[in-house]
């Protein structure tokens, strides 16, 4: 549903377009719609949003927006994320809340997965 003046959308550089739908069909298992050769777009992940062809990579450390999933079982995602070829980043860690750990996707993104629980 669209609100006025709340979060609606939200597009990352991708490297590797195929690759990036591919890791994230694998880990998440997100469906895409293609719009030309250099865009790709996701719906019902929470946010709507979408990929387009670039040479970036941004990343939290020079001032990206960081995208937090949310995991009721953390190693599993972490096991996911690596069997389908992503990079972790930080390791699993302890913060006010819970744990996280962050990973970069194929394309050079960095995001990250939090848990309120101990798995």
């Amino acid at each position: 549903m669209n609100e006025h003046e709340k979060i609606n959308y939200v597009e990352f550089p991708a490297v590797n377009l195929n690759a990036t739908k591919n890791f994230f069909y694998e880990v998440f298992n997100w469906t895409f719609e293609d719009f030309g050769s250099d865009y790709t777009a996701f719906s019902g992940q929470g946010l709507d949003g979408g990929f387009y062809k670039a040479d970036s990579k941004p990343i939290p450390e020079n001032g990206a927006a960081l995208v937090v999933f949310y995991s009721s079982d953390l190693q599993q995602t972490l096991r996911k994320i690596q069997l389908a070829g992503g990079v972790i980043s930080k390791p699993i860690f302890a913060f006010p809340g819970g744990k996280r750990f962050h990973f970069i996707e194929p394309s050079g993104n960095e995001l990250a997965v939090w848990s309120d629980t101990d798995a």
